[in-house]
């Protein structure tokens, strides 16, 4: 079930923690690196991240087994037609990224007759490049793989062994329902970080930097995720265009309830939606997908 040789392209934070990760927990393996960013593979080089880094996409994967491409979604059809002239005709090809119906089309465009099993680990920090990735990054969170229809379903155990080996919990949905789930779960809230960051900026000239000085927990939180890779994120809203506006519409309505509930002192709609919503979030601890720890078990010191 497992791999021998894997080829990460895109040598950023999930890609570096891939290779780390497959080092890390899978006997015997070799990993070689690429990424189009010549500085990117000097770094990679000099932290030794993987076994071979590759200058060129077609050495790396003219031997691979398993391709894992993390480069942004907008660049998927491009990286992956790089790789095309050197693939192996029996390896297996997946990916890191947040939106699947448009990657899905990509690849299949890109690489004819070979097998795609598309992947989305839902982990990540708002660190970017070769330094930033660690081995432990997909330990207990959720890698949903979006097979195209008709894929081998050994190639789809293959892929969901090997994402289980790098401690991640493998889902299985079709590519335009997964859209749809992460435009709520991820895209909305980075859409919605982005926005407000992006006012308080507006506002620091008025405050004199009080809203950076005085930012309590909730702002701060918020200005992690806008913290994110700019070029992923322009990417997933853009190939996730659908998803997100119809998100984005529903949102702008439910805010619209809670404006006109402020306004008109409902404090009774307020207290059930709170409610609802702290719900919500205990849900989330209990399920093990972030810290129930005071300041979501940060450190300080």
């Amino acid at each position: 079930m497992s791999f021998s040789r894997i080829t990460v392209v895109g040598l950023g934070l999930i890609g570096s923690s891939v290779a780390l990760a497959a080092r890390a927990r899978i006997a015997g393996i070799r990993v070689t690196g690429y990424d189009a960013d010549p500085e990117v593979r000097r770094v990679a080089r000099e932290i030794g991240l993987c076994d071979t880094i590759a200058d060129d996409a077609a050495d790396a994967a003219h031997d691979a087994e398993l391709v894992v491409l993390c480069v942004p979604v907008g660049a998927m059809g491009r990286a992956a037609a790089n790789l095309a002239p050197a693939l192996p005709a029996d390896a297996i090809v997946t990916d890191v990224g947040s939106c699947k119906a448009s990657v899905v089309e990509a690849l299949q465009a890109a690489l004819p007759g070979h097998t795609l099993v598309p992947a989305h680990p839902v982990a990540g920090t708002e660190q970017s490049g070769p330094t930033a990735g660690f081995a432990t990054l997909f330990n207990h969170r959720w890698c949903i793989l979006t097979p195209p229809e008709g894929t081998d379903p050994a190639a789809v155990d293959r892929v969901a062994g090997f994402w289980r080996a790098l401690g991640a919990e493998v889902e299985t949905m079709a590519p335009d329902h997964h859209d749809r789930v992460l435009a709520v779960t991820s895209h909305l809230p980075h859409l919605i970080a982005y926005t407000i960051v992006g006012t308080a900026s507006d506002l620091e000239e008025v405050t004199q930097s009080e809203v950076i000085k005085y930012s309590a927990g909730g702002f701060r939180d918020f200005t992690r995720i806008a913290a994110s890779d700019p070029t992923m994120w322009r990417d997933v809203f853009l190939a996730n265009r659908e998803a997100v506006l119809d998100m984005l519409q529903r949102f702008s309505e439910d805010l619209a309830l809670l404006q006109r509930a402020i306004r008109w002192g409902q404090g009774d709609a307020l207290f059930d939606h709170f409610t609802q919503t702290r719900a919500i979030r205990r849900s989330i601890v209990e399920q093990g997908q972030d810290d129930a720890r005071a300041d979501f078990g940060r450190t300080h010191g």
